[in-house]
């Protein structure tokens, strides 16, 4: 048993140097490049990968989608969401609040692009997901996640006059912040103010959070103005940026301007240089003046209300000396509670005695019903941005910033308050 075994020990080493030395031809044949005109195994593992490579690509789509914000993008812009596609077509987008309520959109006319049709809602979450096909048909598919500013870490400018609208010669372009503004030159940057008269406009902050433009001279009659506001993404605080993305025009209607003497109480109304009314009035008294200056109508009513509390006109037990409920025809000309307006209770004073708080009163009828009174025909023929000169008063005159009335403002200083 031994013996056998001994052989048999023999017998296996003897096919193991045998599986060596084949073992070892294998290898060497591998490794050599030549007889075998076929080619190698090796190369042939290598054609089939590329093969497997090629295969993959064609079934790939060309085309290739953006999804502006990026995805996971925080404090993004509410009025620049946009996808759009190359080497391919879009076929499908969704953009929705993380709670499922869709955004309209329109797709362009090309399938290149897809915009929302209004501007998003600050402070929410949005998702969008969007599909597109190249030339071959094969389609592609990309998603993202963003959430808009919010208003924390926004503002906004309240502007006037509105879009579309028609204004007197003396409307300035008057823009309110809801948030003070501590970068003003980055914020006056992102704003323009242009006339089709070609008139140099300036933009002048008057404080923090207000910033009005205006010409050297009164705006062109029949010009039209175009308000550029492109805030969105401008630091105008620490930590808070604009969000208007937004083009007003507006248009100067016929040039009326109307000069009130406090001394003779006698207003001449002129449209284009001509005179086309001389009208009797009724200034501030001697104790409560009317503002002398350039002064622009800011506010129309057929009928308001003036209680002299409001504007710290009050008796003894704290109630306004006035409270008149229905004055007729009131027209606004300072944010301190200025105003032209009918007058029905004051009889015989116009063109003879100056009796008002500080207004300028005009003959008219309580109803504001009669359109053959003075008070009525005056607030028939005037406009928002019209122009109402007091001069003669015993007053001061009117700061630049109390209202509209940054003509009285001499162009120098006005310049010099504009930060670009």
């Amino acid at each position: 048993m031994e013996k056998r075994v001994k052989r048999d020990s023999k017998r296996r080493k003897g096919l193991m140097v045998a599986s060596a030395v084949l073992g070892g031809a294998l290898v060497l044949s591998a490794c050599s490049d030549g007889g075998d005109k076929g080619g190698s195994s090796a190369d042939s593992t290598k054609t089939s990968q590329a093969q497997v490579d090629e295969a993959a690509a064609k079934k790939v789509s060309e085309a290739r989608i953006v999804i502006e914000p990026r995805t996971g993008t925080n404090n993004a812009s509410i009025n620049n969401a946009k996808v759009t596609v190359t080497a391919g077509t879009l076929t499908d987008v969704t953009l929705a609040t993380a709670d499922g309520k869709a955004v309209e959109g329109k797709l362009a006319a090309d399938g290149k692009s897809w915009t929302p049709v209004k501007a998003l809602e600050r402070s929410t979450a949005y998702k969008v997901t969007a599909t597109a096909k190249d030339a071959n048909g094969l389609e592609a598919h990309e998603n993202s996640s963003f959430t808009t500013v919010s208003p924390d870490n926004s503002f906004i400018g309240n502007f006037t006059p509105e879009d579309g609208s028609t204004v007197g010669v003396g409307m300035p372009v008057s823009i309110n912040f809801n948030k003070p503004i501590t970068d003003k030159k980055a914020v006056q940057s992102g704003i323009t103010v242009s006339s089709t008269s070609g008139q140099e406009v300036v933009g002048h902050w008057f404080n923090s959070q207000r910033l009005d433009f205006r010409p050297d001279q009164y705006w062109q009659e029949g010009s039209t103005v175009t308000l550029k506001l492109a805030l969105d993404g401008v630091e105008g605080a620490n930590g808070v940026f604009g969000v208007q993305q937004k083009t007003v025009t507006f248009t100067i209607g016929r040039n009326q301007v109307s000069t009130v003497d406090a001394r003779t109480k006698m207003m001449t109304v002129t449209q284009d240089g001509k005179t086309v009314r001389t009208i009797p009035i009724s200034a501030g008294a001697p104790s409560t003046p009317t503002y002398n200056g350039q002064m622009v109508i800011s506010e129309k009513f057929k009928e308001t209300r003036m209680n002299g509390a409001t504007v710290g006109f009050t008796d003894s037990d704290g109630k306004g000396e006035y409270d008149i409920k229905d004055v007729p025809h009131a027209m606004r000309l300072s944010t301190s509670g200025t105003f032209i307006h009918g007058n029905y209770w004051g009889r015989g004073v116009f063109g003879n005695s100056n009796t008002s708080h500080g207004c300028v009163g005009l003959e008219d009828s309580q109803g504001a019903n009669n359109p053959n009174k003075p008070g009525a025909w005056f607030y028939d023929n005037s406009m928002i941005g019209d122009v109402v000169i007091v001069k003669n008063s015993k007053d001061k005159t009117i700061k630049p910033d109390n209202g509209l009335n940054g003509w009285n403002m001499n162009w120098a200083d006005w310049k010099a308050g504009s930060q670009v």
